[in-house]
């Protein structure tokens, strides 16, 4: 179990519960499949093994949670193509045309008739609790996904006082004076790609790919003003990944020094490899994240509170 995307929130009061009481909690919010006429559905499942195994996976201190979303699929043509033959067909018994609240009534008739005989979609979403360090790591770099299941989370436990983290030194102005001036950090190697944002209202965007981040062309756009936005990284060999200005992470890849490391480690079974890569995960981005907030000035614990 290898993320792929981090989307990070901070704990602003620590994380008491045990891996039982946590289970316990998420039982509540267990998922259950869409009835016939429910558009979507969310829930907890076990993040490993069957049905019945537990929704809390423990390993190295870290609590893994897995999110189950169902939705059924309704192709926005179908609906409006069954709407306008409707709507001409009334329009033509009663000679007048159909008002806006009447249209809008047929609509979710069709969709209430059609919702049986949609096909569903589900989408797994991956995070883990660090009571330790005091972060909440998703695997996915939607906000709006991320959200979702934090919501669900705080609506199970009853209370989830996290926050986005906050740094002291803006993202985007620390990696435009890396690239301007030639100088990072000794353990942070700048890679082959960024993108570029005027800061200007119009905010005109270059992205750059397999390009060399020293040419003169590239420093032309950071002298007419443009700030570094997203840049892809390497952190000691062991991570790459592209960091945006806001902290997220995208493209994460745990490098050779990682990966032999997991490979050196024989598993049983299914449930035994995810242990086993689950907290080499966590205990790798343990070391990592608080590296991530010094890059730039350190944790703003002001605004955190």
């Amino acid at each position: 179990m290898w993320f792929k995307n981090l989307s990070l929130l901070r704990f602003t009061e620590p994380f008491t519960l045990t891996a039982e009481e946590l289970e316990q909690k998420l039982e509540g919010g267990r998922f259950c499949p869409c009835g016939s006429l429910e558009p979507m559905s969310y829930g907890w499942i076990p993040p490993v093994g069957k049905d019945d195994a537990p929704l809390v996976h423990a390993a190295g201190g870290c609590f893994m949670i897995c999110a189950l979303k169902e939705e059924k699929i309704l192709p926005s043509s179908v609906v409006n193509e069954m709407l306008a033959e409707k709507v001409a067909e009334i329009e033509e018994r009663k000679g007048t045309a159909v008002r806006k609240k009447e249209r809008d009534g047929i609509r979710d008739e069709i969709i209430h008739d059609l919702l049986p005989r949609a096909f569903s979609f589900t989408r797994r979403l991956y995070a883990y609790i660090d009571p330790n360090t005091g972060w909440l790591v998703v695997d996915s770099a939607s906000a709006k996904k991320t959200e979702e299941l934090a919501s669900w989370l705080r609506r199970c436990l009853e209370s989830l006082p996290v926050t986005l983290p906050a740094v002291n030194e803006r993202p985007a102005a620390v990696m435009t004076r890396w690239l301007a001036e030639g100088v990072n950090p000794a353990d942070i190697v700048i890679e082959n790609e960024c993108e570029l944002r005027a800061t200007d209202e119009e905010g005109a965007v270059v992205r750059c790919k397999k390009q060399d981040l020293s040419a003169p062309e590239i420093h032309n756009h950071l002298e007419v003003g443009k700030e570094v936005i997203k840049m892809a990284l390497n952190w000691n060999d062991r991570l790459g990944f592209m960091l945006d200005d806001s902290l997220g992470i995208r493209r994460l890849r745990f490098l050779d020094l990682v990966q032999e490391q997991a490979c050196d480690v024989e598993a049983a079974d299914e449930a035994e490899r995810f242990d086993v890569d689950f907290s080499i995960m966590s205990l790798e981005l343990a070391a990592f994240l608080p590296r991530l907030l010094e890059l730039f000035g350190g944790e703003n614990t002001q605004k955190k509170s």
